[in-house]
């Protein structure tokens, strides 16, 4: 059975608290619970992890390999300007693809880069926890 990681970055663990105008009403229990029962219909394993920690989330870029089939990969703010997370992604073979929540092109000036961007296969951006559900369904065909 194939095993993806969903890494979700900083102030992800206040969904529903935070900007509900932006990120909605849901929280982090219920993206995780959408994406454990999308996963359970179609037939994988997810694992799905969220810190405020810039150095968690590159040790679990590290390991993921001997444990994972593929990364889903919201870095949140860490998007925009760490090159450790960017390093760690460009550093291991899986195949990641980055997702977001709110579209952010749409946002403020300093969300429209991605310095992550480069090294993934794709982003995902604006659809909020369906990004996660295409980001699944496409590293599904991909690793098969």
């Amino acid at each position: 059975m194939r095993h993806y990681l969903i890494i979700n970055g900083p102030n992800l663990n206040q969904l529903g608290k935070r900007e509900p105008d932006v990120y909605g009403k849901e929280t982090l229990d219920d993206l995780v619970a959408f994406i454990e029962e999308f996963a359970k219909q179609q037939s994988f394993a997810v694992t799905c992890k969220q810190s405020n920690y810039e150095g968690e989330i590159i040790g679990w870029i590290h390991e993921a390999s001997s444990d994972y089939d593929g990364i889903v990969i919201n870095p949140a703010a860490f998007t925009h300007y760490s090159y450790a997370i960017r390093d760690a992604l460009a550093g291991q073979s899986l195949p990641v693809i980055e997702v977001h929540l709110s579209n952010i092109h749409k946002r403020e000036p300093f969300r429209h880069q991605s310095v992550t961007a480069p090294v993934v296969i794709g982003q995902i951006v604006g659809l909020g926890f369906h990004g996660y559900q295409l980001a699944l369904t496409y590293l599904e065909a991909h690793v098969n």
